[in-house]
């Protein structure tokens, strides 16, 4: 359900696009962002900063897009939440020595150290990589195309990157079951 929450605007840039426009696709996904954060606030009386930071990434490219009349703004958009995510694990890493993922997933599992440090690091490569990828699709296809990508290619090179990361930890996770 988490994944489904989290890409509602996408989902609806999508639609709105196909039906629509880029501008029109460019503000229904800056108003379902903000119905995210009012629906985590009513739910859970708390908005994960991931969010926040995804809320203010689309006012200020999504706004520049439309104030503009100007799609390379919102094309930007992704690439800039990529490198922002890839830049606070770095930044958490080697300013402050702490782990963000460990942080986000030690109570689900125990991993050994280098473990740690790679699931780390791959995140990190993951998304400098993602939004280095952004910005040559937004450059080398049309607007359509990139939509296209932004939907099922971005979403699906995150479900594989998932499901690779939880094969390489399956190895570490000890049954629980007695033999």
């Amino acid at each position: 359900m988490k994944f489904l929450f989290d890409i509602f605007p996408v989902v609806l840039f999508f639609i709105a696009f196909k039906v629509y426009d880029i501008y029109v696709a460019t503000a229904v996904a800056m108003a379902a962002t903000f119905l995210q954060i009012g629906w985590a606030w009513l739910r859970h009386r708390k908005v994960d900063n991931m969010l926040w930071v995804s809320l203010a990434v689309i006012v200020v490219f999504g706004g520049a897009t439309l104030l503009l009349q100007d799609e390379t703004f919102i094309k930007w958009k992704p690439t800039v939440l990529y490198w922002l995510f890839a830049a606070a694990l770095a930044v958490a890493a080697l300013g402050f020595r702490e782990n963000l993922i460990r942080a986000m997933m030690e109570t689900q599992v125990a991993l050994p150290e280098a473990v740690w440090g790679k699931l780390l690091a791959s995140w990190i490569a993951f998304f400098a990589l993602m939004g280095a990828l952004n910005l040559i699709v937004a450059y080398n296809v049309t607007t359509d195309a990139w939509v296209n990508f932004k939907l099922f290619g971005g979403i699906g090179l995150m479900l594989v990157f998932i499901v690779l990361q939880a094969l390489m930890l399956a190895r570490y996770i000890e049954d629980k079951k007695s033999p």
